[in-house]
């Protein structure tokens, strides 16, 4: 078997189970990070996070599946070596670039929601009457 078709194997075996394994950990962290901003709607929540989920799915693996082809022949177990550790790093840094910018939109929509609750008065006024006669009211004018 051609070591070219090896880096390649190796290089999906370990690139799918990065992936998954940083999709899983994702979701199942960020589901209560995602109830939070979603002001604690449980069932949103898990909808969004499975949405996020696919998407992560979608761009990674597809980006590992365009990124396979590699341009050197591989020829002895230092090219193999070579290869996997720059395919590798390169899904890695996607992985992680990937991870960022998920939290960081996801914050600032936490921000912003937060934001809004401390604008909000906590209850409504109740009770309320226009001031009436007192120490410091204006003196009636006569007519």
């Amino acid at each position: 078997m051609d070591l070219t078709v090896v880096a390649y194997v190796i290089y999906l075996l370990i690139s799918v189970a990065l992936t998954i394994w940083v999709a899983r950990t994702l979701s199942r962290n960020g589901k209560v990070f995602l109830a939070d901003v979603l002001h604690g709607n449980e069932k949103l929540a898990d909808a969004v996070n499975h949405l996020l989920v696919v998407g992560f799915y979608l761009v990674n693996l597809g980006f590992v599946t365009l990124y396979l082809k590699n341009s050197e022949e591989v020829t002895d177990a230092r090219g193999l070596f070579d290869a996997l550790s720059v395919k590798v790093g390169v899904v890695l840094l996607v992985l992680g670039v990937m991870h960022l910018g998920n939290v960081y939109v996801l914050n600032r929509i936490r921000r912003r929601g937060m934001m809004e609750r401390q604008h909000t008065p906590p209850v409504a006024p109740q009770g309320w009457t226009p001031p009436g006669p007192g120490p410091w009211t204006a003196p009636a004018g006569k007519a």
